[in-house]
């Protein structure tokens, strides 16, 4: 019978050291690209009609963007769940990295965009 190799739970070379280094930094950066990017949102409703083209257009932008976000979230976390249950594990900050990816690409592009 085959042994299972067990994944660390708190990494333990360099290069793993690294990868939670850069989750962290990740979190860091999602969290206040969504910080500004809510705060600039929240500005354009209070000074702009809200049945106007480019409110409209901004909301739905808003809302598609989660959307996506987090289905492709949701595929990350799918996929590392079917390889784990294949036998392929991954550490947590593998899989947290990819999960957050998607909400950072859009937040840091939005937080961009909203502030010119």
């Amino acid at each position: 019978m085959k042994s299972a190799i067990q994944p660390a739970l708190m990494p333990m070379s360099p290069v793993a050291m690294l990868d939670v280094w850069k989750v962290g930094i990740m979190a860091i950066e999602l969290w206040t690209s969504s910080f500004s990017t809510i705060t600039q949102r929240n500005q354009l409703w209070q000074t702009q009609p809200f049945f106007s083209p480019r409110m409209m257009k901004e909301n739905q932008r808003m809302v598609t963007e989660k959307l996506e976000a987090s289905m492709e979230a949701g595929f990350a976390m799918q996929k590392a769940f079917l390889n784990m249950l294949g036998g392929q594990h991954a550490p947590w900050w593998v899989t947290s990295r990819q999960a957050m990816q998607p909400y950072h690409r859009r937040s840091s592009a939005n937080s961009k965009r909203l502030a010119r």
